[in-house]
């Protein structure tokens, strides 16, 4: 394949860098109007600290926990400016270097007493390590992948020991294995409260989602529990289980282990799926009828379009001609060298979806679709979208649309500051929104 006719595959296909949270391409694609149905262009979206839209987006991410004691602004600005741009090898170590720190401030803490301290520092310090190990993912024999993981995790789950019995970690039976997860409760009065269970998408982590939205949903009266399904998590770093289309699979056990909780009501059980989740959720409740409402943040309705957006003709079928596929491998490896969101975006595709090769992982994601069950969907269900979505412009208007069920669509600005994709920087008025949508409708 020519290099000018992949430069046409190349800019598109940065869209993908995200999925879970990373917008990466600065191209300009068309969103929707809610108000008119019209397309119109989005605004470029917010640029922090870095050129690269890829680091850039990580380090707002990162720096976005601030707002329920995730991150501390001092402490995420120290690290980035020490960053070199574009270096993924730079970025593991700086922030890696402060996790450490940070670490190293909780166990002082803990060993003086000082427990309250100590978990917020614990917190911290887990956001910090799943931060170091994000671009790695282009080598999945890296072991510093698990180890750095690892980390981020025990210092999550040292929080939890001292949360006095309202963070739980659970492990959730499926399919002759268990999916991890957290159990988090108001109180510990027994109340019987209604569900929020919350999952991620293409790369995030259970740990981040406490931050991101238990936390919030926890002060108005949801029990949560957090999960991490196949593709995600400790489940594909440990137990090598990868994506799969058929989410219903993974969210029916979930339900049956909530429906286990004496402190969960029944008949209040709402999912919410987080950037890829956006796809899984609502393929999950279009099986999984015990839920009786549904978040798509952001709605997402063709996985396989938005992959394919804007590549030359004809290129779908080269994916299927052995020898064109090769030369596509070929040429995307070669800029994968040079282009960080690139580089991660396939990286973190083939390792989560267990393809061998960038043309392997497009073709897996044919099956990713919401075209023949989003109208089986019966029950409530929100469907978001991110004015400055780079990561899936496009995607959520199409899902709403394709509903026959009670639902409503929640459109997020620049203006407000939370028009990244998934709201990312703007967690708080995210969450004020869509759980006070939540809150009327259970």
């Amino acid at each position: 394949m020519k290099n000018n006719i992949l430069v046409i595959l190349v800019v598109p296909l940065l869209l993908l860098s995200a999925l879970c949270g990373c917008a990466s391409s600065s191209e300009k694609g068309g969103d929707v109007n809610v108000e008119n149905g019209s397309t119109a262009e989005p605004t470029e979206g917010l640029q922090f600290i870095f050129q690269d839209q890829e680091y850039s987006y990580q380090a707002l991410r990162a720096i976005s926990q601030s707002c329920a004691g995730g991150a501390d602004i001092g402490e995420c600005l120290s690290t980035v400016y020490r960053i070199k741009e574009g270096d993924d090898e730079s970025w593991y170590s700086e922030w890696l270097s402060t996790a450490q720190r940070v670490e190293k401030m909780a166990q002082d803490f803990q060993d003086q007493g000082d427990l309250i301290s100590a978990k917020e520092c614990y917190f911290r310090a887990s956001n910090y390590y799943r931060s170091a190990e994000f671009f790695l993912h282009t080598n999945p024999q890296d072991p510093r992948i698990v180890e750095t993981w690892k980390k981020s995790r025990d210092c999550f789950l040292e929080a939890a020991a001292l949360s006095d019995g309202l963070i739980r970690p659970v492990e959730i039976p499926f399919e002759g294995t268990t999916l991890p997860g957290y159990f988090c409760v108001v109180d510990k009065s027994g109340a019987l409260r209604p569900l929020l269970v919350i999952q991620t998408g293409f790369d995030g982590t259970g740990e981040e989602l406490y931050i991101e939205v238990a936390t919030a949903a926890l002060k108005r009266g949801f029990n949560c529990l957090i999960f991490e399904g196949p593709g995600q998590g400790r489940v594909i770093r440990e137990q090598h289980i990868p994506f799969r289309p058929n989410w219903e699979t993974v969210v029916t056990p979930v339900v049956d282990f909530a429906l286990e909780q004496p402190e969960v009501d029944q008949e209040r059980i709402a999912l919410m799926g987080i950037s890829f989740g956006g796809y899984f959720a609502p393929r999950a409740v279009a099986f999984e009828h015990r839920i009786k409402a549904c978040i798509a943040n952001g709605g997402l309705y063709d996985f396989h379009a938005a992959v394919m957006r804007n590549t030359p003709p004809g290129f779908e079928e080269m994916l299927d001609d052995e020898s064109a596929a090769e030369e596509i491998d070929k040429d995307i490896y070669q800029i994968m060298e040079t282009n960080p969101s690139l580089r991660w975006s396939f990286g973190n595709g083939m390792w989560t979806f267990g393809a061998k090769s960038p043309s392997e992982w497009m073709r897996m994601t044919r099956p990713y679709n919401l075209r023949d069950c989003a109208d089986k969907i019966e029950c409530h269900m929100l469907v978001v979208d991110s004015e400055n979505d780079k990561a899936l412009p496009g995607q959520a208007k199409p899902l709403y649309d394709a509903l026959r069920c009670p639902k409503e669509f929640m459109l997020f600005t620049a203006e407000e500051g939370a028009g990244e994709h998934c709201q990312v920087g703007g967690y708080m008025v995210s969450n004020e929104r869509i759980l006070n949508w939540l809150e009327k409708t259970l």
